[in-house]
């Protein structure tokens, strides 16, 4: 039986040590802001905060997080308060169609924690989800 914290809530897990944890947050634990984009790790749709650190759920098996403390897109946000990044994607209107944004917030939620004011190359250097709707210019905007 592994133990994990879910959005600050414990979890236990019996199931296949080499399921990803994506399935286990969509399925088990019902967070569906965590999405499936390629199922490779390449697009970045999928990421979480692992111990604080963006990590891309759907290469990432259950065997790798035992007793981690995992982050999703719905416990961003803190007593009410949308989280700075959320907010900034609202106010540079960022999302198109919209499949890619939990994943990039979290991702720039992450980097921000590293690198506070970010400069372009730093911005693309560090975040490499990927969005089919190219909406890069505003995410950029957002970032700073």
């Amino acid at each position: 039986m592994m133990q994990i914290s879910v959005n600050g809530k414990s979890e236990e897990f019996d199931g296949d040590a080499e399921m990803p944890l994506l399935w286990f947050l969509r399925e088990n634990s019902n967070l569906k802001g965590t999405k499936f984009g390629c199922g490779a790790g390449l697009c970045g749709a999928c990421t979480v905060h692992v111990d604080g650190k963006a990590t891309r759920s759907c290469i990432t098996p259950m065997s790798a997080i035992e007793g981690a403390e995992i982050t999703t897109i719905e416990a961003l946000a803190e007593g009410g308060e949308l989280h700075p990044v959320q907010q900034a994607w609202i106010e540079e209107d960022v999302a198109q169609c919209g499949y890619c944004q939990a994943g990039q917030i979290m991702a720039v939620a992450e980097l921000l924690e590293r690198i506070p004011h970010p400069t372009d190359a730093e911005i693309d250097a560090n975040l490499t989800n990927i969005c089919r709707c190219g909406t890069y210019y505003r995410l950029r905007k957002a970032v700073h």
